[in-house]
């Protein structure tokens, strides 16, 4: 399988030796790099990623920070020269931990841990097939078949599943951009809806579980075409 990944790091030779890792693993595709948290922000919203490389020692805002600040995180691989961030990293799920300076061999060793995770968490129709999202001081790891609809409040998203009701601090802009477009859409300028989870459409509205939802005048066109059979 072929995952995404992004470097975060502060110090450009530690940049350097990632990317060159990087390329010799065809089964990862750089498609970011950035010197600090805050360039990472912007990318993680613009990009989807399946795995970040990310340092832990950087000015302004910590790799610990950052982590902790995502709403939706990728698979985590930290690298730092203290390995004393250990404990802390991986409760954050950590996927691993590289202590610089590291050799290929323990880089590859990183590399297919995530992929291994990658791989438990997909399914056929995308490699990602759960997303993690942090609610109630909790991270949970939703099914995108088991997200019935999210309705923005805000600055914030409420997410229905079959079992749960959860508050994510993010707008619906921003988080559209981490869920699979052939299985999403935003149906109204408050609703994004799973297209699989559609029991049918009457007029303006669409049923959804127990729910039925307002549909605009907008979008009411494209539901019906990606509706259909």
């Amino acid at each position: 399988m072929m995952a995404t990944c992004m470097i975060v790091d502060d110090e450009p030779l530690s940049r350097d030796v990632l990317r060159k890792y990087i390329a010799e693993v065809k089964d990862l595709q750089l498609v970011a790099e950035c010197c600090n948290a805050a360039e990472a922000t912007y990318q993680l919203n613009k990009t989807r990623v399946d795995i970040i490389f990310l340092d832990i020692n950087m000015p302004g805002l910590s790799g610990i920070s950052l982590a902790r600040s995502l709403t939706v995180s990728p698979l985590l691989v930290f690298t730092t020269a203290y390995p004393e961030y250990a404990v802390e990293g991986f409760e954050l799920d950590a996927t691993d931990y590289l202590v610089k300076p590291y050799s290929f061999e323990r880089f590859l060793k990183a590399v297919n841990r995530a992929l291994e995770r990658l791989q438990e968490n997909g399914d056929d129709s995308d490699s990602h097939g759960k997303i993690l999202v942090k609610a109630d001081k909790k991270l949970y790891a939703l099914r995108f078949s088991e997200i019935l609809f999210m309705e923005g409040q805000g600055d914030y998203i409420r997410i229905r599943t079959d079992q749960k009701n959860l508050v994510v601090h993010d707008t619906i802009k921003n988080f559209l951009t981490t869920l699979p477009e052939q299985e999403f859409m935003r149906i109204h300028k408050s609703y994004v809806i799973n297209l699989k989870r559609i029991e049918y459409i009457e007029g303006n509205q669409v049923r959804i579980g127990k729910h039925t939802l307002p549909v605009s005048p907008t979008h009411r066109e494209e539901l019906l075409t990606r509706f259909s059979p």
